[in-house]
């Protein structure tokens, strides 16, 4: 088995005498490991670097997009939602297929398990993870945003009994408030999204919140937040402001409405 902390500890330097398509597929599968030591540690660590660096790129890009595409039917858990983090590293270096995005989308509204953490497993975080795939495609001025922010409204409005606790609410609004900081978006496509959020909190009845209405309101709240404040692609960034965040704030407010004290 390769050392990948060596690796990583040689600045991400290519081995020599090795070949980099073994390597590629080394990485691949422990990206999928069951163990996360594996799959968050250091090949995390190099295959990220190799994609930025250009180490890993073209077809073999390409190829391992289409590796992780499939990887959204995976019957592991920990496949499938470290899948959107190696597409979002791929993506972001200028690489896509329209089909990993069919791919990613069908996966992102369906997705039972939205664990953040696991004793066993560590992270699988898969609202979080797609929110950085999500993000990283809605910025691309060849992509719709429409859809992809259809598609977070969808994800929010989807039952289940997981509460969000590792913030995922945070990275959802934060995806969503960077696909809306786009010029080319009008006020009304900005907030059109909500719609269907609007129409399910209005039909509430009164009783115990379910907690898809949390997670959601707690997301809405969020993006509140960054439409006043803007939003950076980065930690500690340089805030952008959203296209049209008082429309959205206003919006916002008035989806929220129902399910404030």
């Amino acid at each position: 088995m390769t050392d990948w902390r060596e690796i990583y500890e040689t600045d991400c330097a290519l081995p020599p005498g090795r070949r980099l398509d073994d390597l590629v597929a080394e990485l691949a599968a422990a990206l999928g490991d069951p163990d996360p030591e594996v799959r968050d540690g250091y090949p995390y660590a190099v295959l990220a670097a190799w994609i930025r660096r250009g180490v890993i790129d073209g077809e073999r890009c390409l190829a391992l997009g289409d590796l992780m595409a499939e990887r959204f039917t995976d019957p592991r858990i920990e496949a499938r939602t470290f899948a959107p983090l190696v597409l979002e590293m791929i993506v972001s270096q200028g690489s896509l297929r329209p089909e990993w995005l069919d791919a990613f989308a069908a996966w992102y509204r369906s997705e039972a398990d939205l664990r953040g953490c696991d004793d066993t497993l560590g992270w699988l975080h898969a609202v979080a993870h797609g929110a950085d795939l999500l993000a990283t495609c809605g910025v691309r001025p060849d992509i719709d945003p429409e859809p992809l922010l259809a598609l977070a409204a969808e994800r929010l409005l989807t039952p289940t009994d997981y509460l969000f606790a590792q913030r995922e609410d945070d990275r959802l609004a934060k995806a969503v408030a960077r696909i809306l900081t786009r010029t080319d978006l009008t006020a009304e496509r900005s907030t059109a999204w909500l719609s269907p959020i609007g129409a399910a909190f209005a039909a509430l009845e009164r009783g115990p919140m379910p907690v898809w209405v949390s997670n959601t309101a707690r997301a809405l709240r969020a993006l509140y937040l960054l439409a006043d404040l803007g939003v950076s692609a980065e930690r500690g960034g340089h805030p952008v402001p959203l296209a049209h965040g008082d429309a959205v704030k206003a919006r916002v407010a008035e989806v929220l409405r129902p399910v404030l004290p």
